[in-house]
């Protein structure tokens, strides 16, 4: 979450001078009326700035992805410059509307509007011509906009219903482009910044129209069936493992894929739970059955049902300088590890790594498919069953890992639970923790 906070502070901080490059936020005379019409056009264009990017990182580009170290980091971004762009787009519209309830309830007093005598250029005459069609659809495309926003923040909302209505701001966008283009001061479009809004504004258009034609990573897609199911009820989990067509160019262990077995419930992030095998042409996956969806898939999944997998994603590939690795799994969030130690198993290695995988459901069929998988990988296993010896707590860590500050951490599991462990081990330790967390949440 560091570069994720950064990236936003260092948005908004610079949003401010490069404003004040073209504008001013204290007019002479200042007045509430002349602080309105600069206060309008900064937070319009920061909310429709902070949209563009969101609507970039939507698109899954390989260049933001390795910028912030995988796709999970590029969509918590996108989360919360939405939210920036949702909290800028309601201080435009109060800026708006709030002086119009004023004037109307007789608090303020509307000043005279003066029309300038100075001559205009065709280019600023057009645009004008457009204004009350833009003022039109930039209000009726915030208040949809807002409440897509909103919805796809709200956790209850089912999640093939959020990707259906998460698309839909690709085609609200447009207009509010529009809107932003139309009703941006005139004068800025003669500066450096204005230029820039619209180089951007115009790349999260072409984004959109990926979006729309559902081109997003069609590069990466691979089609595939599936040739084995097997369900562990103890743990509430089913393993499938799909054969794919050509084109899958490999993934490293610990990345994930988006799976597609009904089109009308849409692609699921997946972590690939297996070492990639040229020969075999195999991916396997295992998921926790109590989702909306994934709930589902043990009744609907069947031997020979055609997927469409696209990937690889994701920068949690155990790739440290340590001479030790610590990996820790929470539930569902051993199935990194479980990759990571069939690709041992294929490529031996003598790196020292102790796993601890922590779960509240004990499934012995499970657990000794993990036991020889560690044995094979070289792995020492450490099984803790919650339900039996309570919480799980860094002080087992570093009671059962001899010179524990050497090693590098790799969490996967509830992000609350990684937080917790990655705090109390940074206060034991006399160094910095290298500690690795995948943000495993995609809205």
């Amino acid at each position: 979450m560091g570069k994720v906070w950064l990236i936003c502070g260092l948005f908004l901080l610079l949003s401010i001078p490069l404003f004040l490059s073209i504008d001013t936020l204290a007019p002479q005379p200042f007045t509430f009326f002349s602080f309105r019409k600069v206060f309008i056009q900064f937070t319009g264009i920061v909310a429709i700035l902070a949209m563009s990017i969101a609507i970039l990182l939507s698109i899954r580009l390989a260049i933001a992805e390795k910028a912030l170290g995988g796709l999970d980091k590029s969509y918590r971004l996108h989360k919360w410059m939405g939210i920036i762009a949702l909290s800028f787009s309601v201080l435009h519209w109060l800026a708006v509307e709030g002086a119009k309830w004023l004037v109307k309830a007789g608090v303020l007093v509307k000043p005279a509007h003066h029309h300038s005598e100075e001559a205009i250029s065709s280019v600023e005459a057009t645009l004008k011509s457009y204004k009350h069609l833009a003022k039109d659809l930039g209000e009726w495309g915030f208040y949809l906009s807002v409440a897509l926003i909103v919805l796809a923040l709200v956790k209850w909302f089912p999640y093939h219903l959020f990707r259906k209505s998460h698309k839909w701001l690709a085609i609200l966008f447009l207009p509010l482009v529009f809107h932003s283009i139309v009703l941006f001061k005139f004068d800025y479009w003669s500066t450096f910044f204005g230029w820039l809004c619209l180089l951007v504004m115009l790349l999260a258009t072409l984004g959109c129209i990926l979006v729309l034609f559902n081109k997003v990573g069609k590069a990466r897609k691979v089609e595939g069936k599936i040739i084995s199911l097997t369900a562990y009820p103890g743990v509430k989990a089913i393993q499938g493992t799909v054969l794919l067509d050509t084109g899958w160019a490999g993934h490293k262990a610990g990345q994930f894929a988006f799976v597609t077995s009904n089109q009308k419930e849409g692609a699921h992030p997946y972590t690939i739970a297996s070492a990639w095998n040229e020969q075999e042409q195999e991916l396997s996956f295992v998921v926790k059955t109590l989702g909306d969806w994934t709930k589902k898939l043990p009744d609907y999944l069947t031997v020979g049902m055609p997927v469409t997998i696209e990937g690889p994603y994701g920068y949690f590939d155990f790739v440290s300088p340590a001479p030790k690795q610590i990996w820790i799994a929470g539930g569902i969030g051993i199935t990194p590890f479980i990759a990571k130690m069939k690709e041992r198993a294929l490529k031996p290695s003598d790196l020292p790594v102790t796993l601890f995988y922590v779960t509240k459901q004990y499934d012995q069929q499970a657990v000794e498919k993990l036991k020889e998988d560690a044995l094979q990988g070289n792995i020492r296993l450490i099984v803790y069953d919650s339900s039996e010896k309570g919480r799980f707590t860094a002080d087992f860590v570093t009671e059962h890992v001899e010179d524990w500050q050497q090693a590098s951490v790799w969490f996967c599991g509830p992000a609350l639970f990684g937080k917790q462990i990655k705090d109390a081990l940074s206060k034991q330790s006399e160094r910095k923790i290298e500690f690795h967390q995948e943000l495993f949440d995609m809205r």
